[in-house]
């Protein structure tokens, strides 16, 4: 048995810490406020995030960092990408140097245009391990069949890791390539967001099997750039969780593009979707890693042009149309 301290009581989170609870670890969840924790305790449910699953008594709560950290064998992050950082400096006099960080968190720092598992290291000395694909909450925690991706620096905590959540809903395979991992989880939240904006608009299938091939294309090209392998992408954190992203309605990102192709801002989007967007500060992390690697990436600018410059969604998809002439083969 290992002592699991999960830190955020989100969705994903509590999906992944109630899998480690099925097969036999203590596990103990931080809350942000203690609104948060007293709701769920109330309830043994996370009615916001995840309604419909209880929670089992022998799960702990708490808003201590101290007495979740105390002695965890492992350290879940599962808090939005923004808050990686402070999360990991108020970390930082409690973890014990033994302690394996999962980062389950999916994002690009904004400022500092750097993945999340450089952001913790960073701040922390711990190996960190990376957890990513194809993987809505609302499916693990119903346990409907799934299969992610872990990667780290570290090979030797990531099979560590993949073999603590293996289980007969819940494949994990590895990776080596981190910077590929990371970049397909995050950058998928952005194509999500146009894939939502064509539904919005009343498009069709053609165009949003258009978008998420050419999305790969841009997502691939960025990811090569800065080191990534190409066949990571034709994997399960890259085309796979930017097929399940783009295509179902348990997505954020889509539901909030939705809503933009059918007329609201962002901003407005984002307030009735009442869930972190993650696609949304992406899109300008992501945005300014394509100028720094002067890298072709024209749904992203699109993408970027209707969310932070207002530019008429049907002008900028207009606009994609009737680019210049090109051949597919290649990136």
């Amino acid at each position: 048995m290992k002592k699991i301290a999960v830190i955020g009581a989100g969705g994903w989170g509590l999906a992944l810490g109630l899998l480690l609870h099925e097969k036999n670890n203590k596990v103990i969840f931080w809350c942000y406020d203690e609104y948060e924790k007293n709701d769920i305790l109330q309830h043994r449910e996370n009615k916001r995030c995840l309604p419909g699953i209880k929670i089992p008594i022998e799960v702990q709560f708490t808003c201590d960092m101290k007495e979740a950290l105390d002695e965890a064998d492992i350290a879940i992050l599962a808090v939005p990408s923004k808050a990686i950082r402070s999360t990991a400096k108020a970390m930082k006099k409690i973890i014990l140097e033994k302690t394996i960080i999962v980062n389950v968190s999916k994002g690009i720092e904004d400022g500092s245009l750097l993945c999340l598992a450089d952001v913790i290291k960073e701040e922390l000395s711990n190996p960190v391990v990376v957890l990513s694909g194809p993987s809505h909450a609302e499916e693990v925690a119903r346990h409907i069949p799934t299969a992610v991706t872990v990667s780290s620096l570290h090979m030797n905590k990531a099979y560590e890791i993949q073999e603590l959540f293996m289980n007969q809903y819940f494949r994990v395979y590895t990776n080596d390539d981190l910077i590929g991992v990371e970049l397909g989880g995050a950058l998928k939240n952005v194509i999500a967001l146009a894939a939502g904006i064509v539904e919005g608009m009343g498009y069709g299938d053609n165009t949003k099997a258009a978008l998420i091939t050419r999305g790969i294309a841009e997502i691939t090209r960025l990811g090569i750039a800065m080191g990534g392998k190409q066949a990571t992408f034709s994997g399960l954190t890259g085309i796979g969780d930017l097929v399940v992203t783009c295509t179902s309605g348990h997505s954020r990102n889509r539901r909030a593009g939705e809503l933009v192709g059918q007329g609201l801002t962002i901003e407005e989007a984002m307030k009735q979707v009442n869930m972190v967007v993650e696609g949304v500060p992406t899109t300008k992390a992501a945005y300014n890693l394509m100028k720094k690697y002067q890298v072709e990436m024209p749904i992203l600018n699109a993408i970027y042009c209707v969310l932070f410059e207002k530019q008429p969604v049907k002008e900028t998809i207009d606009g994609l149309m009737m680019r210049n002439k090109k051949d597919e083969q290649g990136l």
